[in-house]
């Protein structure tokens, strides 16, 4: 056996002892783990740090032009500011969609007090750029202790371009609902206007505040556009008509003033209502002209003759016929007081003959027979007692005797001493001819059915039938012919009331109205027409009484809107007993 060499194995090398502190090779192997890349995991982590802080300043480059692009979305001003900031309204439109009334943004001038540098430079550039800017008011904005003050509402875009070139510290600018009148004039006075703030302050836009609106913007809930259009009752091809005509008419009679309406008896709605002078919500300066108020709401008027179809109405509802008779043979002397027809019969009269002649004292005679309290109950029952609310705020009560004796019986039997809102006789007279419904005006768009649902019925349907007679016989042989337009059939009644100057009744200065129904043996549509003081024209004779001004004038109206109002024209239609009272069993 060989022996075999021993051969002594060298050990294996150990490896050398990490002097590495335990903690970090702790945070270490946490951070990176065992067997990593170190290098990739640093690499990926960068990128992961790159696109965070890009991130971030994408945020940031949003928000700036966000900032830059949105004028009016600075809360934290509005938040802090004391002053009002002209809140967003929803759009008027008429009954057909056109727009009346809506917003726009504009531009307002406004000042951080406490951010301006140099405020004496501040007010010297502002006061160039803008003249009209008082500088002594400017001034104290600026020197006081607010953080917010306006500085001027409303700007243009060419001043604020101006403004925003100097580059003046502290000064800024906020985008503002502005309200806007396309229409301009033609329905003023329905319409109203707003505010510097944009708060109605007249007319339906004041109704709109009034009825939550406000509400609404103090609650934060209406901050933006988004709201349902307010529709009117009212056409505005017919309001254009009615105001264009009336203009004529206003020129050629010189009269002071003239105004006219157009309501739906069988709505009560008001299509169309015209007071002239008027004045452009756009220019709001022009509304506080005394002179340029509503006078179909705000204004009380004797009416005259108009009023004599209440008169009448009366003694028929009661049980008298259009044949019963009333002495007219001459003048009736009450007191110290004559009462006098200017066309005189020197006999006894029919009511049919009261009514068309236009007698003073056969409407005074009809109303004495009817008694006082029964003259006032029944004018109460009709609505021209007591002040008409409507839609519009501006409204006027009437003035009646406080002491109503049987003198004021004989005058207020033929429009004299009784002053109420045209509205309002508009509203009494839609009952007489529509079946006998007093039904409230509104100019919001109604239903018949909502109509009828409110209305109350004040006189007997055969009463309306025979007072739509008499209004077609008036067109026919009485006062109104100058007004019955061909193909459709109008009814109408006249009045001329003398004005009261230094209280007395003055001759020569009077108030013409003509009301007039359409179509008259089955009405829809009443239209007024009001002239205040038209003077005489050779073409007139010398004669200043409705038939000679408002009527025709009427008429032009007439054959301009029946077309727009859907009414067709009828031609060789029989008289008014032959049409109007054939289906009734008492054709008296």
């Amino acid at each position: 056996m060989t022996d075999r060499a021993l051969v002594p194995v060298k050990p294996k090398s150990a490896e050398p002892k990490s002097t590495e502190p335990w903690r970090q090779r702790l945070i270490r192997s946490l951070l990176y783990g065992r067997n990593v890349d170190r290098a990739a995991k640093a690499r990926a982590r960068v990128g992961f740090a790159i696109l965070a802080f890009a991130a971030v300043y994408a945020i940031i480059g949003g928000r700036l032009v966000m900032y830059a692009t949105i004028g009016d979305s600075h809360g934290t001003r509005r938040t802090a500011s004391q002053d009002a900031i002209a809140t967003a309204r929803p759009d008027i439109v008429d009954r057909n969609g056109e727009v009346l009334a809506t917003d726009v943004k504009a531009p307002s001038l406004f000042a951080e007090p406490r951010r301006i540098i140099d405020k004496d430079e501040a007010i010297e550039l502002l006061t160039a750029t803008l003249p009209d800017l008082d500088t002594g008011e400017v001034r104290d904005r600026v020197s006081g202790k607010k953080g917010f003050v306006w500085l001027k509402r409303e700007i243009t875009p060419s001043q604020q371009q101006e403004i925003h070139r100097l580059g003046i510290p502290g000064i800024g600018f906020l985008r503002e609902n502005k309200r806007v009148y396309p229409t301009g004039s033609e329905v003023a006075h329905v319409i109203g206007l707003v505010n510097i703030d944009n708060q109605g302050i007249a007319g339906m836009e004041k109704w709109v505040d009034n009825n939550g609106l406000a509400d609404l913007h103090r609650a934060g809930f209406a901050t933006d556009r988004q709201q349902q259009p307010v529709e009117l009752s009212v056409d505005l091809r017919v309001e254009h008509a009615l105001r264009d005509e009336l203009l004529k008419a206003k020129e050629k009679f010189h009269a002071k003033a003239a105004s006219g309406l157009v309501s739906n008896v069988r709505t009560g709605e008001i299509v169309a209502m015209v007071s002239l002078p008027d004045f452009d919500p756009n220019n709001p300066k022009e509304a506080h002209d005394p002179d340029r108020i509503n006078r179909l709401t705000t204004g009380v008027y004797e009416l005259g003759s108009t009023f004599k179809a209440f008169t009448l109405a009366m003694a028929l509802d009661a049980g008298k016929d259009l044949n019963s008779m009333w002495d007219a043979r001459g003048p009736l002397h009450y007191g110290k007081f004559t009462i006098h027809d200017d066309e005189p019969k020197g006999r006894f009269i029919s009511m049919k003959e009261v009514f068309t002649f236009s007698s003073n004292v056969g409407a005074a005679r009809i109303a004495l027979g009817q008694g006082v309290e029964a003259h006032k109950a029944f004018l109460r029952k009709m609505g021209q007692m007591d002040r008409l609310r409507t839609e519009l705020p501006e409204s006027a009560a009437p003035l009646v005797p406080k002491h109503w004796g049987e003198l004021n019986t004989v005058t207020i039997a033929f429009g004299h001493g009784i002053a109420v809102a045209p509205l309002q006789a508009v509203m009494g007279i839609d009952a007489l001819v529509n079946g006998g419904l007093l039904i409230p005006p509104t100019f919001l768009k109604r239903s018949e059915q909502e109509a009828r649902a409110i209305a109350k019925q004040v006189i007997k349907p055969e009463t309306s039938e025979k007072m739509r007679f008499l209004m077609r016989l008036n067109a026919e042989v009485g006062t109104a012919r100058k007004a019955d337009v061909k193909g459709y059939y109008i009814g109408g009644k006249t009045g001329t009331a003398e004005k009261v100057i230094n209280g007395r009744y003055a001759k020569k200065k009077v108030l013409t109205a003509f009301t007039a129904i359409l179509p008259a043996d089955n009405p829809k549509y009443q239209l007024l027409i009001m002239l205040d003081e038209p003077q005489s024209l050779k073409e007139t004779y010398g004669f200043i009484t409705s038939g000679w001004n408002a009527v025709p004038t009427g008429g032009a109206v007439i054959a301009r809107i029946a077309p727009l109002l859907g009414i067709e024209p009828r031609f060789d239609l029989p008289p008014s007993d032959r049409l109007i009272l054939a289906a009734s069993k008492t054709t008296q």
